[in-house]
């Protein structure tokens, strides 16, 4: 249990790239903390967009780069509109990303950086951090 009686929950989590394996912190967040994520959400443009193939290898691909640069990540679906939420808990797994919340035809990712100098949220405050 935390600080404030939630349970919050920390399991690592690793992805093979072409290059490297590394290890994510994959973490379950509070209500609050995912109403703030969903919050910053509003202002972020769509990253990755979701067509034809469905949540194809590409699509997690580009979504892994976008969250390696971003931590942040609001993905369209195009296509397969009809599996909006099976697409994404399944481009969670594979990213090792929190699956924040699908609206739509649209869903936002987040994945805390492995480095902490990159972090740009720090969701213990609920701040977005200025770097």
């Amino acid at each position: 249990m935390s600080q404030d009686g939630s349970a919050v929950h920390a399991a690592l989590f690793s992805i093979s790239g072409p290059s490297a394996r590394i290890a994510f912190r994959m973490i379950e967040i509070t209500s609050s903390q995912r109403a703030f994520l969903r919050s910053v959400a509003q202002t972020v443009d769509p990253v990755v967009m979701v067509g034809r193939e469905g949540g194809s290898a590409a699509v997690a691909a580009a979504l892994d780069e976008a969250l390696s640069c971003h931590e942040l990540v609001k993905v369209r679906f195009q296509s397969h509109k009809d599996e909006v939420l099976a697409i994404s808990r399944q481009l969670a797994a594979s990213t090792g990303s929190l699956l924040v919340s699908t609206t739509g035809f649209t869903s936002v990712f987040y994945r805390e950086s492995p480095d902490a100098d990159r972090r740009r949220f720090d969701l213990e405050r609920k701040v977005v951090v200025d770097k």
